[in-house]
């Protein structure tokens, strides 16, 4: 049997002394968790819990009613996607997870294998890249793709073939660098597919690193957003390559080929692609002040290339500015901090913190937070032999009666096994208690 526990907490605002206070109703039973972030408590029982001062409060005159959101803008791509970064949350999309070309948003899976590789340290960073035969010939100037124009046979630095690859989307590049980590193209796209089942790409698989149209080749626009999302979470200084706007090596100037870079400065990134097949693509990122959102169109049919950046960007956008204005990121607990404490028998403690492995933030629609309710899950009694780290309940969080989101409640402490007589104690208080 488990038992439902409920906190409700009443922001407040003082407006007469300029600043935003929190109280909570009268306390609720054990355990009740504290918004984020409560200090540690020290007692084996906690106080009433203590919002912390920064969360936001609903203005004063805000209406109660439930504020609509339109629905998102309509875009020329067949799939898209628009995504929270900080939560991996989707808050819109059309056709997220059909197979689709990414042409050569491929690279994104590229840069990231070659990020991954530097930083486990099985590339040397000081040592050039070999432009081969097959970059030059398959990549190079002689073929229909994008190219970064590097000399057959040349030696050429790390950094330019990886700036190269990102900032021209060159063919020749991605090529080289495939080769240049995994010894061949072939043994570097096994090594695409293995990092896309590790970041739970479902509906991916990859046939090259660059994005040729190949009838096995293909991704969905919830899966980019997912390796967008890692990227930008593991390797910001490869990240930080996607935002710079030209580059040049061998005196030729090559720039960067996403335009949203130039028309609103909080976009990042990312890439953009297009095939006959393909149609128009882009993944783009923005962060307006602390909150991030990745979009992804593909599929863009146009009459020619002018009509199709054009589309590609102003969809993306369009996705970028819905999203920010009417949702909104917000912390709720931190990892680590307790959020109940519960009884314990038969163990060498008389309770246990109950927390979270991992931060835990929501985005809801902007206005609502005020209206987020936490509930927790909990055994009605618990024995030990309890090991830190192991799952003991569940925490939710909703809003109007929905879901919002769900996290394991997790003990903070190993509780051994209480003596002979404390067992045989506790199984007779147990036995009373039932």
């Amino acid at each position: 049997m488990r038992l439902r526990r409920s906190l409700t907490v009443v922001m407040t605002t003082l407006l007469a002394a300029g600043t935003i206070a929190a109280s909570s109703i009268a306390a609720a039973p054990q355990p009740t968790p504290q918004p984020h972030p409560a200090p540690q408590p020290t007692a084996p029982h906690p106080a009433a819990p203590q919002p912390h001062p920064a969360m936001p409060t609903p203005a004063a005159n805000a209406p109660a009613e439930n504020v609509p959101i339109p629905p998102a803008p309509d875009n020329a791509g067949k799939a898209w996607v628009l995504m929270d970064y900080e939560t991996g949350q989707v808050l819109a999309g059309s056709n997220i997870d059909m197979h689709v070309e990414p042409a050569s948003i491929t690279k994104v899976m590229t840069s990231y294998v070659v990020a991954a590789e530097l930083a486990h340290g099985k590339i040397d960073p000081n040592q050039p890249v070999a432009i081969s035969q097959r970059a030059w010939k398959e990549g190079g100037a002689g073929t229909d793709g994008s190219f970064s124009a590097f000399d057959l046979n040349s030696k050429v630095p790390l950094m330019d073939v990886q700036r190269g690859l990102i900032i021209q989307s060159g063919n020749d590049a991605a090529i080289a660098l495939a080769e240049h980590v995994a010894g061949s193209e072939e043994s570097f796209v096994s090594l695409m597919n293995s990092y896309a089942a590790k970041l739970g790409m479902t509906n991916t698989h990859y046939m090259n690193p660059h994005g040729l149209s190949d009838p096995q080749h293909y991704s969905s626009v919830h899966d980019i957003a997912i390796l967008s999302r890692a990227l930008i979470r593991d390797y910001p200084q490869e990240y930080a390559i996607y935002k710079e706007r030209e580059y040049t090596y061998n005196n030729i100037r090559q720039y960067n080929r996403n335009e949203l870079l130039e028309r609103d400065p909080t976009v990042d990134g990312i890439k953009t692609g297009h095939t006959s097949a393909a149609g128009f693509c882009l993944a783009a990122s923005a962060k307006r002040g602390d909150q991030r959102l990745i979009s992804v169109v593909v599929g863009i049919d146009a009459k020619n290339d002018k009509d199709g950046f054009r589309l590609r960007e102003d969809s993306n956008l369009a996705l970028l500015n819905w999203g920010f204005r009417f949702y909104e990121t917000h912390p709720l607990y931190q990892a680590n901090v307790q959020l109940a404490h519960l009884k314990v028998w038969k163990g060498g403690a008389n309770f246990l913190g109950l927390g979270l492995t991992q931060p835990l933030e929501v985005v809801i629609p902007r206005g609502r937070y005020a209206d987020l309710k936490p509930f927790m899950d909990v055994p009605k009694q618990l024995v030990a032999p309890i090991a830190k780290g192991q799952q003991i309940g569940t925490l939710r969080v909703t809003l109007d009666g929905k879901l919002v989101l769900q996290r394991p409640l997790v003990a903070l402490a190993d509780v051994p096994a209480a003596g002979f007589f404390g067992r045989m104690w506790d199984d007779m208080a147990m036995w009373w208690a039932s």
